[in-house]
Order: C-alpha cells, then structure tokens, then sequence
C-alpha cells in the first residue's frame, strides 16, 4: 500500500492510503441495487471508472440469466473502454424473496442455483478471456453467510455452490494474474450491531462490504484469490467450513 500521509483524527486510514485503483475499469452487476450502489460509490472514490449493470437499467443492461446479454453486454464496455479490470457480482434474488414453503423442492433449490451461481459463473466467464490475455483482473461475488446454515437448504445450495465456482475458477486461472474471491455478508443494514449471538452471523452495513471489496480489486489483493471472507463476523461458535 502507499501512504500519501497522516490521517485525520477520525477519519482511519480513509485519506492515507492509495489502493491503486484510479484509472481502472470496473464493472458492478447488481449495482444499482443496496450493496452495489456502495461498491460502485467506494469504487469511484478511488478513482476507478464504474459502470454499473443490470437487467433493468445502470450503465450497461446485462440480465445476468440470459448469456447473449452478458456476452452483449461485455463486449459493449470492451468495446467502450479497451478492458475490464474488475468485475463485481452483487446480482440475485434476495434470500427472503424464496419461497419459504417450497425451500426443499429441487426446481425451487435449482432456480435458486441457477439465479446466483449460474449467473456469476456466466458473467466470470465472459470477461476472464480478456483479464487472462491482459495479466490483470479482479473477479469479486457477494454471497452470503447462509452457505454456513442448514435449515434453508435453497439459500444453503446457492450460495455454497456460487463459492465452489469461484474457489473453482480461482485455480483456473492461478498464476495468470487474475484473482477470483468470494464476500458473504450476514445480515446488511444501514447501523450495524457489534453484538453478535452465539450460531447467529454478525451484522455488516454495505459500506462495510464495499471497503473490503475495494481491498479485493487492488493490487494490494494480489496474492489473495480462491477465498470465501465473511464480513460482520462468521457465523459464532463455528469452527471450519
């Protein structure tokens, strides 16, 4: 990291530190959403050049389940802005948007694979090609702690499976310059508690989570690839996953 001089006294770190991301291209799907907003914000605070995309408006229309969309929608910003340094994935169905009565069915738990780790495995996929070829990207997921829980094996399914397609693609492309993680937030609010129940995940606000992604898209982040990081504490009293 460089560090461009003291901070000022409450404001840790925020004025000091250079995470090398001005001039960069990036790309937030799902980022006119309530977390991609603060990424897309936090990503432009430091300088780098943010389209964001979605099925219904942003800078670039991608619907995330439609693979001409995202090829179209890729090569468009490619086409823009000569590359694409970060991608983040912030696009899903919401967790209580699933049918809670239907949550065991297997079309319930495979459209629910299908709406997350399908989508980012089809938006990681095209635009790889091009991080590969120049020596350079960030690839970045916003998950979700219901990976670690039972009882919701819908919500459980998609997001364990969105981190084993990144952990997957992560080794892929090992070594190339590319680097693939995964964010899973618990619960995400505005003014987060501190306290954290036993089995429970702690809360984070998107604020939070944008910080930590911003870290993931710097350079600074380059030895850091084929990681799930819980933001708001991981779920207490858990030992491995």
């Amino acid at each position: 990291m460089q560090v461009t001089g003291p901070a000022p006294a409450g404001n840790l770190y925020r004025d000091r530190v250079d995470l090398g991301l001005s001039g960069r291209v990036a790309v937030v799907v799902g980022g006119t959403g309530y977390i991609g907003r603060a990424i897309a914000d936090r990503l432009r605070a430091e300088g780098a050049t943010v389209l964001t995309a979605s099925r219904s408006g942003g800078d670039v229309r991608i619907d995330g389940a439609d693979r001409a969309s995202v090829e179209a929608g890729v090569a468009a910003v490619l086409e823009e802005h000569g590359r694409i340094d970060v991608l983040v994935v912030t696009a899903a169905p919401p967790a209580d948007s699933l049918d809670p009565s239907s949550l065991s069915d297997p079309d319930t738990v495979l459209d629910a694979v299908g709406g997350k780790a399908m989508t980012f495995l089809r938006l990681a996929n095209a635009v790889l090609p091009a991080m590969r070829a120049a020596g350079h990207g960030r690839v970045v997921a916003v998950s979700g702690q219901n990976a670690y829980f039972t009882g919701n094996i819908a919500g459980s399914v998609r997001n364990a499976a969105l981190s084993v397609v990144a952990k997957n693609l992560a080794d892929e492309h090992v070594g190339s310059g590319v680097t693939v993680n995964v964010v899973n937030p618990g619960t995400v609010k505005d003014t987060p508690s501190t306290e954290v129940e036993p089995a429970r995940g702690g809360e984070s606000s998107p604020a939070q989570i944008a910080a930590l992604i911003a870290f993931l898209a710097s350079d600074d982040a380059a030895a850091i690839s084929g990681e799930s990081i819980s933001t708001g504490h991981k779920v207490r009293g858990i030992a491995t996953t």
